[in-house]
């Protein structure tokens, strides 16, 4: 997930640099919701996997 992130923020990037503004609005908009749900995601493994292995 966090490589559709990236890949949205490049396509962002190289839209806003030819000056289609919409278009960079709109892939920047999906890379932050996409890094925030990989952010989200990561934060509860990491708290089950605490879990798991210090509750036995």
């Amino acid at each position: 997930m966090l490589h559709y992130a990236i890949v949205f923020f490049v396509i962002a990037l190289i839209a806003a640099l030819f000056g289609f503004g919409g278009i960079a609005a709109g892939a920047a908009e999906i890379a932050k919701v996409l890094f925030f749900i990989f952010l989200v995601l990561f934060v509860v493994s990491l708290v089950v996997g605490l879990f798991r292995r210090g509750g036995g």
